[in-house]
């Protein structure tokens, strides 16, 4: 005697081995022996065998017309036996075959939007209404299934649809894994064998690689778009009085968010003062203000070669830009020194229209203020006739002093042993790059003059600053790092502690508030501090512990973090077309981790065969194998060694950005590990 029974959602067939009152032993066709509750016997029959009995059941409900079934049904709770009864007999006292019973089962059992189950072996019929639903809801995941299979095939044959096309870079970094254009591209992928992202740059999805890359952080981080809204840019109304000063700024000529200016008074007289004026947008700028939610979303202005997305619309910048020619507002920070030692005397902090008498530029400048200029100058005459040049010998002078605190604090000398390097497109100013410009890149050492001028005056104003708010029991947005051991990272934070890096007891940025909200929110304290003095604390915009400052710096880490990587792989898209642009198959590089190495002469860290073992600081000539635009992938093999250390390598270079190699492939978020769920194109 054989059983058909229920198991787990599962309907079994064995041979009874033996029957007790409340359950049955039964051996499966398997061997196995299982133990089966007397409720869960569906069915007991002595021939044809399990097997045979259960695939001929099946086969016989597959015949079965639900809909037929569900007009057959009675309205009430029924046996499965009773609709193999009126479906199949023609005489309605004459019970159905076991096989017909087992059918029945079979196809009520899969037939759930049909019929419901309420129990072992019976069921009710679903309403007319939810029956209508859930077969409108079955056609339409059929033609889904359909739609997929279309789209896949159409990738698999080289053509992109527009749907996918759409959703390129939800698809590839934040997918919905259960919407159609997933599954389109991973049945595609899976059918072809050919990865993801090469299948839709095969399929023309990718119709530039500059484009993906760009498109791709506009995705990430500005889902929205990168405009601004139309609004009106507050003017600051406050009376403010001109300060008896000449100003000037040092920037790239690209630059048009000019935050700070300087200006030198007192020379020749034994005690100088030192103007370190910051563009004042704070004045204007209220907390919560509308201008205020669009510099909290956006934190910093992004940059990349030949374009930029500022923090703050331009109108705004424009009002606040410390652009020649103009009496700007400013916050100052003056610094009385002793003009001989370069020796601090006091500082004093002022609310002030600054005349701003020119801004310098670094690409037209650093061929003239250089190091050999400034060597050369110790004879004022020798600099008589250039315009400027008084005041920037002195303020070289003090900057190199102001650096050389720094490092007795510091423990040990700033390095600075390899080159900034400078982008230069030919596409038109303030135009978006199309990804096939013309690009120069030139290097730029970093600590040239000029830049240690304005590093180390914006040092001192930022630490300065810090500790000023500090004393007024004021809280800022700080950088600090505990120590210069291996590991220890800048972190960011509301308390004044040390920065080890640059050997200053505290360090909060205040000197950029059109580049960076964090520079933004310290102004902000700064002026309660002028305006109020050791009553800031309470009527200052953010108050000690406040829960928004610690919003704000989580949020601006992690924007900054995001914004920096994406400059850096464009940039090294930019150093990539460089080579293809200028066929350069061969570069000169250095060892400095691993199997990696760095191009002595550009901005490019790539893995080269033959460097594993290689000492730091090896010099070799690489050949470089093919370039990869979208991954930003390139490859070399060491041709020659061409000596065995590089003289010079000092420990900051020997951890410098070890970790900024950008060599690897970029991150895609398909996952093939797993088959995708994929609606069934049949009922």
């Amino acid at each position: 005697m054989f059983v058909l029974f229920e198991e787990a959602g599962k309907h079994l067939a064995g041979r009874i081995l033996s029957e007790a009152d409340s359950s049955l032993q039964v051996e499966l066709d398997s061997g196995k022996r299982v133990k089966v509750k007397s409720a869960n016997a569906l069915l007991k029959f002595e021939k044809p065998a399990p097997a045979d009995f259960v695939a001929a059941a099946q086969k016989l409900s597959s015949d079965i017309d639900l809909e037929l079934a569900w007009e057959f049904a009675s309205e009430d709770e029924f046996d499965f036996s009773d609709l193999a009864r009126d479906y199949f007999s023609a005489d309605p006292a004459k019970p159905a075959t076991l096989e017909q019973q087992a059918a029945a089962l079979f196809r009520l059992f899969d037939a759930p939007h049909y019929f419901r189950r309420s129990g072992k072996g019976r069921f009710k019929k679903a309403p007319f209404e939810i029956l209508q639903l859930a077969l409108a809801a079955i056609e339409k995941k059929k033609q889904l299934g359909l739609q997929i299979t279309a789209w896949a095939t159409d990738l698999a044959q080289g053509t992109c649809p527009e749907a996918i096309r759409e959703q390129l870079y939800k698809i590839l970094f934040k997918p919905d894994k259960n919407s159609a254009e997933y599954k389109a591209v991973v049945e595609a992928s899976k059918t072809t064998h050919v990865a993801p992202l090469d299948l839709l740059q095969q399929s023309g999805a990718i119709s530039s690689p500059y484009q993906f890359h760009y498109k791709r952080f506009l995705f990430e981080n500005f889902p929205k778009g990168t405009g601004f809204p139309q609004l009106e840019a507050p003017v600051h109304t406050e009376q403010l009085p001109l300060a008896d000063v000449q100003a000037f700024s040092i920037d790239d000529s690209a630059t048009t968010e000019i935050d700070d200016a300087l200006s030198v008074k007192g020379i020749g007289s034994g005690t100088v003062t030192l103007g370190i004026h910051i563009a004042a947008p704070g004045l204007a700028i209220q907390p919560g203000s509308p201008v205020d939610v669009l510099g909290r979303a956006r934190l910093s202005t992004v940059y990349m070669p030949g374009y930029k997305l500022t923090m703050l619309p331009d109108e705004v910048v424009q009002n606040y830009t410390l652009m020649a020619g103009r009496n700007c507002p400013a916050v100052s920070l003056y610094v009385t020194l002793d003009e001989a030692t370069c020796d601090i005397k006091g500082t004093s902090t002022r609310l002030e229209l600054v005349s701003i008498a020119a801004n310098l530029r670094h690409d037209v400048l650093d061929s003239i203020f250089n190091e050999a200029f400034f060597a050369a100058t110790e004879n004022a005459a020798a600099s008589a006739d250039i315009a400027w040049a008084t005041e920037l010998i002195y303020l070289h002078k003090l900057a190199k002093h102001l650096k050389s605190q720094r490092e007795v604090a510091r423990g040990k000398p700033e390095n600075f042993n390899r080159p900034d390097y400078n982008f230069k497109l030919d596409n038109p100013s303030g135009e978006e790059p199309r990804g096939n410009e013309r690009v120069t890149i030139t290097t730029r050492q970093r600590g040239a003059p000029l830049d240690l001028i304005v590093a180390e005056a914006m040092i001192l104003a930022n630490s300065t600053w810090g500790q000023w708010l500090a004393e007024h029991g004021v809280p800022g947005i700080y950088r600090s790092q505990a120590s210069l051991a291996p590991g220890v990272k800048v972190r960011m934070g509301t308390k004044a502690l040390p920065h080890a890096g640059l050997g200053v007891p505290s360090y909060a940025w205040s000197t950029s508030p059109l580049r960076r909200y964090t520079d933004l929110v310290n102004q902000w304290q700064i002026i309660a501090c002028v305006k109020h003095g050791r009553t800031a604390a309470l009527v200052a915009p953010f108050k000690p512990k406040d829960t928004e400052l610690f919003s704000i710096i989580s949020g601006f880490d992690a924007a900054y973090s995001a914004y920096n990587a994406y400059q850096n792989g464009i940039e090294r898209y930019w150093t990539l077309k460089y080579l293809q642009q200028n066929s350069m198959t061969e570069l000169t590089a250095t060892a400095f981790k691993d199997n990696l190495v760095r191009a002595d002469d550009l901005p490019l860290a790539l893995p080269a065969t033959g460097a594993l073992g290689l000492p730091r600081g090896a010099k070799v000539r690489i050949r470089l194998g093919e370039i990869d635009e979208i991954t930003l992938d390139v490859t070399g093999a060491v041709l020659e060694r061409l000596d065995v250390v590089s003289p010079g390598l000092g420990q900051d270079e020997a951890t410098e950005d070890d970790d900024d190699t950008s060599a690897g492939p970029i991150a895609i978020a398909v996952d093939l590990s797993e088959p995708a769920e994929l609606p069934t194109t049949s009922s």
